[in-house]
């Protein structure tokens, strides 16, 4: 059996750097070569991480890339994804999959065809402080939960992303940029969604780029940068999420999950550590410490603040599983992946229609990673 799998990356923008840096930190993963449309960015990547240079079709074409990172714009996620698995790799996708529910089942029925992988990130519920969440969930340290409440809210990113415009159109806003990271987390934590709500605005028409060669240049908004939603869990769960790209400032929790027994305070689910406490029904409040998870560990400075960042441990999880032979799900899967992307396209509509909107495709919760599967996937 072999022990690594040889990675393509096609996409050479900001994320890349991310997985150049982090992926070698993991067993099963060998960058062999990168990607762009732009060449030079391919070339300033490769030149940086002494890998090959090589145009989209070539790398698709390499015989010592076994499995390819599609780091591309949302809206190119499907049709580069589907090119992947019909030059017969695997294909570990930026999040979202897609950008509806026709192209993800179409991916996921070809991917089957080809005998393929699929996976797809966000990976950061797989971090300590998710991990250590789940475990106080699965041993019944709050009971059963019933409901909890989700805030992600800024005023977006042209004030420091040089292009920010795929943000703001169609198939960008903050449900489909931000709200996988929610999705996967809630998934991780209560289980599927069954059906959803929602409303939605649009207060800003333009935003004016803050940043780079194109500071002061306005560009239009024409997609939902508000949206408030009701998620109705299989469980019963009921869970509000507010996502936000219109608020100067505010003092909410990222995550609560309130239990028959107490309330879960939750870090930022965009990161892999962070503070996670509880307060039990007799008023005690506990601090659940995420370094007790190798994946709560601070491994990177994040502007002079040290940070957990174990991005690519969803790609090494899948890798494992690949070449191990194991035909069970990976954690970051593609099922998981589709049933995100419909929770997330259904908010939209159903801030659209003003109607519930019941969710089809269902997925179980991912397998729970323990501290001692999780030093298994590190060097």
């Amino acid at each position: 059996m072999a022990d690594k799998l040889g990675i393509g990356i096609i996409g050479c923008g900001t994320i890349s750097k991310t997985y150049f840096d982090l992926a070698p930190k993991f067993n099963g993963l060998e960058i062999k070569a990168c990607a762009d449309l732009n060449r030079h960015a391919a070339e300033e990547r490769a030149s940086e991480y002494g890998v090959r240079a090589l145009t989209v079709h070539d790398l698709l074409l390499a015989d010592d890339v076994d499995l390819i990172v599609n780091l591309t714009v949302p809206d190119a996620h499907y049709l580069v994804s589907h090119e992947i698995l019909a030059h017969g790799k695997h294909v570990y996708s930026e999040k979202p999959l897609a950008l509806s529910i026709r192209d993800g089942q179409a991916l996921a029925d070809f991917a089957r065809k080809k005998h393929l992988r699929v996976g797809c990130a966000p990976d950061t519920f797989l971090g300590g402080a998710h991990q250590i969440a789940r475990k106080a969930v699965d041993e019944g340290l709050i009971g059963e939960i019933v409901g909890g409440t989700c805030h992600v809210m800024s005023h977006g990113m042209e004030h420091w992303h040089p292009n920010p415009d795929f943000f703001f159109k169609p198939g960008g806003g903050p449900v489909l940029d931000l709200g996988p990271y929610y999705i996967a987390a809630l998934l991780n934590l209560i289980g599927p969604v069954k059906r959803v709500c929602a409303m939605s605005a649009m207060p800003f028409k333009t935003r004016t780029i803050g940043s780079g060669t194109r500071n002061g240049e306005k560009i239009d908004v024409t997609t939902p940068t508000t949206i408030h939603a009701i998620l109705d869990f299989l469980s019963g769960a009921k869970v509000t999420l507010t996502a936000s790209w219109d608020v100067w400032a505010h003092r909410h929790q990222p995550m609560e999950l309130y239990g028959t027994r107490g309330t879960l305070f939750l870090a930022d689910p965009n990161y892999f550590g962070g503070d996670v406490s509880l307060v039990t029904e007799d008023g005690t409040t506990k601090a659940l410490d995420d370094a007790m998870h190798p994946f709560g560990l601070a491994n990177v400075d994040d502007n002079g603040l040290p940070r957990a960042n174990y991005r690519a441990a969803g790609l090494a999880d899948m890798a494992q599983s690949i070449l191990s032979g194991d035909d069970t799900e990976f954690r970051c899967s593609l099922e998981r992946a589709l049933h995100a992307v419909e929770v997330m396209v259904s908010i939209l509509k159903s801030a659209e229609t003003g109607t519930f909107v019941e969710i089809e495709h269902q997925a179980s919760r991912p397998q729970a990673l323990a501290a001692a599967e999780a030093v298994k996937l590190l060097v």
